[in-house]
């Protein structure tokens, strides 16, 4: 779990600080950060598929119920924060983006903490 929570990660920061920059100089999103969020998403599904397969084999021993809640959630925060980007073209599109991508890193951490439990 450990790479696949690490990758999220390191996309999600990623994101995040081309957003962040883009706050500060007062800009909206663009399409490539959006595109940049699809990328994160992916990596969300492939955990996910990650995360079925060890509860299938058998292998996962933390509660699935919260472990499936924390991704499901950090899975509906990115295109959350797209919708805000479309509605709101102002630097606090670049905001939404930012606060979404630190969340999903936040999230990552207490995933893998739940996972090594």
């Amino acid at each position: 779990m450990l790479p696949v929570a690490l990758i999220v990660s390191v996309l999600a920061a990623a994101l995040g600080v081309w957003a962040l920059v883009f706050a500060v100089t007062d800009r909206a999103v663009v399409l490539r950060q959006l595109i940049a969020g699809g990328v994160v998403e992916g990596a969300l599904v492939v955990q996910g598929l990650v995360l079925a397969v060890e509860q299938v084999t058998g292998s996962l021993t933390s509660d699935p119920v919260l472990l499936w809640g924390y991704l499901l959630v950090a899975m509906m925060l990115l295109p959350g924060a797209a919708l805000a980007a479309f509605v709101e073209r102002t630097r606090w599109s670049s905001v939404v983006l930012v606060v979404a991508a630190f969340t999903i890193i936040v999230m990552e951490l207490r995933m893998w903490q739940l996972w090594q439990a």
